[in-house]
């Protein structure tokens, strides 16, 4: 069984009853057989429930691979000469030695996966406010001696169980790696081979082979993950995103001056014969599709105007009907959205001052109301336990 399978099976398994342990006297033997016969079942199901998440698993990583497939055709590229790719790949055995990604992955692994345990393993301030329900900020002002004391409270054994995780993942990625660097080199070979010339890559191997060349090709890939380009790359990141933000406005713009997308309900009969017969399908499947969806729309908007009438006229009635206009003005509100979704005429942008003015003096009064009706269920309460026992 190889180690994915037993690891999904586990994990089913440890999620379903095992049953009553085994544990009955000669003469109960029936019952012991059947708690076996339950146990082997359970064991049965959650092997074929662990191969079915396998198997949806494996359709899924089918489908990405085939997308970076067509999104990077190789089918069209001129063979490599034998030569030339015989030299690529004396490159790619000096620059991808067995263990190389593992060794760029350590200097993530050793730093990153141990910081981020430590910061879920329960003394965080993080975890400790998860836990707790404190503010972080009262958290913080504790001395660690203090923190370590409360998340042992939650799990005396955490530390053992932070190793556990590492002795189990660390074996996985090292494994998973080793599987990946073949393909690696195969592929990388193959690129040397097409972008340098024979005499390019004879010139590169005759450098990989002098003592700077070798440590240079022992060194590369794993300083990708070193410590000061990993927080040189992150230190440039939010002067990126501060520039995504300082655009939006411009992009959000230049998005709305875009037409609207059509829906089927904004086809005409023509628009949809012609549909029909790209998909080819039953324009009679498509008109129906349409029509109902012309349907829902009216519907929803018929229902969101009485909706908010009944909200106008309400606002001021008792707190208990305010609560069933609140939950009336809610469902209301979702399928507003939904007409919404179908319909740009529920775009706001598209709305009069007057139209939009009158929509959301309503949500105003509707949002009061359900503020009112809890105020008023939390004093019911309130005055509730004053009257019961203690």
């Amino acid at each position: 069984m190889t180690t994915l399978k037993s690891i999904l099976l586990a994990g089913a398994i440890a999620m379903l009853p095992l049953g009553a342990q085994a544990c009955a006297a000669p003469e109960e033997a029936p019952v012991a057989e059947a708690v076996i016969a339950d146990e082997a079942q359970t064991e049965t199901d959650s092997e074929a429930s662990a191969e079915a998440s396998k198997a949806k698993m494996q359709r899924e990583m089918d489908e990405a691979v085939a997308l970076i497939e067509k999104m990077f055709d190789t089918s069209s590229l001129p063979p490599i000469e034998p030569a030339r790719l015989a030299l690529g790949q004396k490159t790619m055995s000096a620059l991808i030695p067995a263990g190389s990604l593992e060794k760029m992955i350590d200097n993530l692994y050793g730093k990153m996966f141990k910081t981020i345990m430590s910061e879920m393993g329960g003394q965080s301030d993080l975890m400790i406010s998860i836990n707790t329900g404190v503010d972080n900020e009262k958290i913080s002002a504790l001395d660690e001696a203090t923190k370590v004391k409360i998340a042992d409270m939650f799990d005396p054994h955490r530390k053992e169980r932070e190793e556990q995780i590492t002795k189990v993942i660390k074996p996985l990625i090292s494994e998973a790696l080793a599987d990946m660097e073949t393909p690696m080199r195969d592929g990388m070979a193959k690129a040397y081979a097409r972008k340098f010339t024979a005499a390019q890559l004879t010139d590169l191997n005759s450098f990989l082979a002098t003592p700077t060349g070798s440590l240079y090709a022992s060194e590369w890939m794993a300083l990708q993950a070193d410590p000061e380009v990993m927080v040189a790359v992150m230190r440039a990141l939010p002067p990126l995103v501060t520039k995504f933000i300082d655009r939006a406005p411009t992009i959000e713009k230049d998005m709305k001056e875009l037409p609207k997308e059509k829906q089927l309900s904004d086809m005409s009969d023509k628009e949809l014969s012609k549909l029909a017969k790209l998909m080819k399908v039953d324009v009679k499947v498509l008109k129906e599709q349409r029509d109902m969806w012309k349907t829902d729309a009216v519907e929803a908007t018929d229902d969101a105007a009485m909706a908010t009438e009944a909200d106008a006229a309400d606002a001021t009635s008792t707190d208990d009907y305010a609560a069933d206009a609140a939950a009336e003005a809610a469902d209301a509100a979702a399928i507003a959205a939904e007409g919404e979704a179908m319909d740009p005429a529920y775009d706001r942008s598209n709305w009069s001052a007057a139209d939009l003015k009158r929509v959301e003096d309503l949500e105003t009064a509707y949002e009061n109301a359900s503020i009112a009706a809890q105020e008023a269920a939390e004093e019911a309460a309130a005055n509730a336990r004053k009257k019961l026992p203690d």
